[in-house]
């Protein structure tokens, strides 16, 4: 996943008119973060819906979990992308996301009480399930940090 950085008007020796000598911008910083490769399932339930992503290669697993692990009890959402461009990002806040480990992944399963918030979250599932079918690539996100692509 590519990242850009906007630097200020100001960088790396630019002048207004009138001014000194501008000083050197410090060169930002590379926040690298390699996200896991995974199978990510969606499905509806009872209430809501349902995320499964599995990883064949353990180091890989143990990422996933690590990082769900960290951002458990946040925000959820799933965003999908073609050709690097996102098409389609739902935010599961409607209702409440929780995480369950697997022996290979992870399990998230977002439900509501409220009849309308869990036929929001049901729509948000056939969107992604139709995206991904089409040849989306899914990103399964908890507080907007990518933890799972597919």
């Amino acid at each position: 996943m590519a990242t850009a950085t906007m630097k200020p008007m100001m960088s790396s020796g630019m002048m207004m008119p009138g001014m000194g000598a501008g000083m050197p911008a410090p060169t930002p910083a590379m926040n690298g973060l390699m996200i896991p490769r995974c199978t990510m399932k969606m499905e509806k339930c009872t209430g809501g819906m349902k995320i499964t992503c599995s990883c064949d290669d353990k180091m890989a697993c143990s990422m996933l979990q690590n990082l769900c692990s960290m951002m458990a009890g946040s925000r959820c959402s799933c965003c999908c992308m073609m050709n690097g461009a996102m098409v389609c990002c739902c935010n599961l806040t409607m209702g409440m996301c929780k995480c369950e480990m697997t022996k290979d992944g992870v399990c998230i399963t977002c439900v509501s009480g409220d009849k309308s918030c869990c036929d929001m979250i049901q729509s948000c599932c056939d969107c992604m399930c139709t995206m991904m079918t089409a040849g989306c690539t899914c990103c399964l996100m908890m507080n907007d940090m990518p933890v799972c692509c597919c």
